[in-house]
């Protein structure tokens, strides 16, 4: 912690502030209800899967565009934007209890999710390189990841005893209240400068794209038309165009953002991790704490990675190889339906894998920000939210089949193969870090 005593560079304030901004995003109590709150307001099994397709299907649409917003206007102001309407969301569930009302906040929930998807990552790395420190940015995003995985499992907590106090009133009025301290955390993040000038993608590409992508303007060009980069439609196109670019054609970035993805959104299993324990034979109160055994994992895992992240890829690499041995040795284990010890050992073996995975999650997140050249940071790093997104949704999809003819066990036993993959791609696929480029 001596780090955090000597800040002659104000990193310990950003990263104050940045962990204030994560631990605040998801300290909702209503959380752990929401689904029960539907039903118990009359809703189908039908209407709520609806509800949730509305959700992610609003944030996966927005991920990218809104990641060209955040290179284009202050990415501080959307993130505040973003706060106050994710607390609007609960706001609006409160007075307006009815499908029409829930569908009406999950959609303001996605946009708000979406807004800060990539925005948050590309607003710390910008102010680091600000600063001349960007080598602590795996450390700051691994306790903020900490500190978001640590204020979940809080706010799970509290929502029992506010609704025995007040019902589903107490519980969304608290959630629309942490929104409102959320929004305060992000009035405190700093404003980095946004160059507003792209860099050339002509300039970034290590690969020829295959057709032209239309005209590039470099800063200071003489060709470019007078002040067309002041136009608000113009800037935001060169952004979006930029870091799609980026993303596709520079080898190492298009890397980055394929592992980042991969290792992020494999981590969808964990909706999983409940049921698998209730199919090892533990009751509901136990399954509870061994979903916390979990958490207590990506906690760990994500606190360590300001330590980690100097490892070389090769080191990564093979840490991910026990990771997926010792997920689906513990898969599979749980589902021996021996004794409650062999489920609790598996458990601990998922826990340990879960860790390394959120671990390498925020290394490979770090040595993304290392590899990213142009101005479109944060369109780059949505392109990965994006994929990741697409990875989680195959896994949702793949449980949903494989569980029709194989147990719990085997299926989420399976999914540790992704693992494997992610430890195959990891040495080549990892970009370098930023004193090694």
């Amino acid at each position: 912690m001596a780090w955090l005593r000597r800040d002659p560079t104000g990193v310990r304030d950003l990263t104050v502030r940045a962990v204030l901004f994560k631990a605040t995003r998801d300290l909702l109590p209503i959380y752990a209800l929401y689904g029960v709150l539907f039903a118990d307001h009359g809703l189908s099994t039908a209407q709520i899967s609806l509800l949730l397709a509305i959700w992610s299907v609003t944030a996966f649409l927005l991920e990218v565009p809104s990641g060209a917003w955040a290179d284009t206007v202050s990415r501080r102001h959307l993130l505040i934007l973003s706060c106050v309407l994710q607390a609007a969301c609960f706001a609006i569930w409160m007075l307006a209890p009815s499908f029409v009302g829930f569908a009406l906040g999950f959609l303001v929930w996605g946009i708000a999710g979406a807004l800060e998807s990539g925005t948050f990552e590309a607003l710390v790395y910008d102010d680091l390189v600000a600063r001349g420190e960007p080598s602590a940015y795996a450390r700051i995003m691994g306790w903020a990841r900490g500190a978001q995985e640590g204020t979940v499992l809080v706010a799970i907590l509290a929502a029992a005893p506010l609704f025995a106090v007040g019902g589903y009133a107490l519980v969304g009025w608290v959630s629309v209240g942490v929104g409102l301290v959320h929004t305060l955390t992000a009035l405190a993040l700093p404003s980095a400068p946004v160059a507003i000038s792209a860099t050339a993608v002509d300039d970034l590409d290590d690969e020829p794209a295959p057709e032209p992508l239309g005209p590039h303007v470099k800063p200071g060009a003489a060709a470019a038309p007078p002040n067309s980069h002041d136009r608000p439609s113009s800037r935001y196109l060169t952004m979006l165009e930029t870091g799609l670019s980026e993303a596709l054609h520079v080898r190492k970035v298009r890397r980055g953002v394929l592992l980042g993805a991969l290792l992020y959104g494999v981590t969808a299993f964990d909706e999983y991790f409940g049921l698998l324990a209730v199919s090892g034979g533990a009751s509901t109160s136990t399954s509870a704490l061994l979903v916390g055994v979990t958490v207590a994992g990506s906690l760990i895992g994500s606190l360590l990675a300001g330590r980690t992240e100097v490892v070389s890829a090769r080191t990564l690499a093979f840490a991910l190889l026990a990771a997926a041995i010792l997920f689906i040795a513990g898969a599979l284990t749980v589902g021996v339906t021996a004794g409650p010890a062999l489920v609790w050992v598996g458990f601990i073996g998922i826990g340990i894998a879960y860790g390394i995975d959120f671990n390498a999650e925020v290394i490979a997140g770090a040595r993304l920000q290392d590899a990213i050249e142009g101005s479109a940071r944060a369109t780059v790093t949505s392109v990965s939210g994006l994929l990741s997104e697409i990875v989680a949704l195959g896994v949702f999809g793949f449980v949903a089949v494989a569980t029709r003819w194989l147990s719990m066990s085997t299926t989420i036993a399976l999914l540790g193969l992704v693992l494997l993959v992610a430890a195959a791609l990891t040495p080549t696929w990892l970009p370098p870090r930023r004193a090694e480029q």
